[in-house]
């Protein structure tokens, strides 16, 4: 009879610590990250570092450049339309870069600067690791999508430059960013409330580089074949031209300059909180 009781005691001491163990992952996971709703956007805070998604309405627009200080690659212009979808409000930081890799590869130390010096493919493994966390499909935004929200949506009034037609104000570019990249939010932003989207750090974006095409498209991705991704905005040693925002470059999915960062972008239908 006793040993019966002594295992029973046993039997409810693990289950106890069993029970314990439990709630004290659940309460991490819970604390390791949360969302909440800013007016129309969403605020997230993982490991402790919070960033915000700016919502971006959907709608049509004429992507590309065919004036005459278009490169060949910006024609045709083309009528793209975009589904809605959230978009970071500043390049991804070292903040929150560090928090969820343990590491910092930028050439430019701050926690509240953009974190540079990484690859397309080190993005795509940030994005794994922010996932898992959260449980959504964050990802790199379509060159579609970066375009459309760097010339402002629907609220755009037709800039050159993500939020104007001049740069001193909107952008840490060649003439006045010291060879160096910034603080995030340094400079104004453009008509959606996004920062940097000219200057600072060049910005990955998910598609294979690729000509245009004059057709229109819905929600296109690029093409479906080729070595290249494409980068977008310019950074902090591009003269004003390469900060247009019809201005396209691209390099390789390894490639990881001192110019090289990127934000993120979030489907409407993620929203599961």
């Amino acid at each position: 009879m006793k040993n019966l009781l002594f295992i029973g005691v046993l039997f409810c001491l693990s289950m106890a610590c069993f029970a314990q163990q439990a709630d004290t992952l659940v309460e991490q996971s819970q604390n390791e990250w949360q969302v909440k709703t800013v007016g129309n956007d969403l605020v997230f805070t993982v490991k402790g570092v919070s960033f915000t998604m700016k919502n971006v309405n959907g709608g049509s627009f004429q992507m590309g450049n065919d004036g005459d200080d278009a490169y060949r690659d910006e024609r045709p212009v083309h009528k793209v339309k975009v589904s809605s979808f959230y978009m970071g409000e500043t390049e991804v930081t070292q903040a929150l870069w560090q928090a969820l890799m343990n590491n910092n590869p930028s050439r430019f130390k701050g926690g509240k600067r953009p974190v540079e010096s990484v690859s397309w493919n080190d993005c795509q493994e940030f994005i794994r690791v922010l996932n898992q966390i959260t449980g959504y499909s964050f990802r790199l935004p379509t060159e579609a999508e970066w375009e459309f929200a760097a010339r402002g949506g629907k609220k755009g009034h037709g800039y050159k430059y993500a939020g104007k037609n001049f740069m001193s104000s909107i952008a840490w570019f060649l003439d006045n960013s010291g060879n160096k990249t910034h603080t995030v939010k340094g400079k104004s932003p453009n008509e959606l409330w996004l920062y940097d989207m000219s200057g600072n750090v060049w910005e990955w974006c998910a598609d294979r580089y690729g000509r245009y095409t004059v057709s229109s498209q819905i929600d296109p991705t690029g093409v479906e074949e080729g070595s290249y991704r494409v980068l977008r905005g310019g950074c902090w040693n591009s003269n004003d031209w390469y900060c247009r925002v019809s201005n396209r470059s691209f390099n390789n999915p390894e490639f990881s300059g001192d110019g090289c960062g990127f934000r993120l972008a979030l489907e409407k239908d993620e929203i599961n909180y």
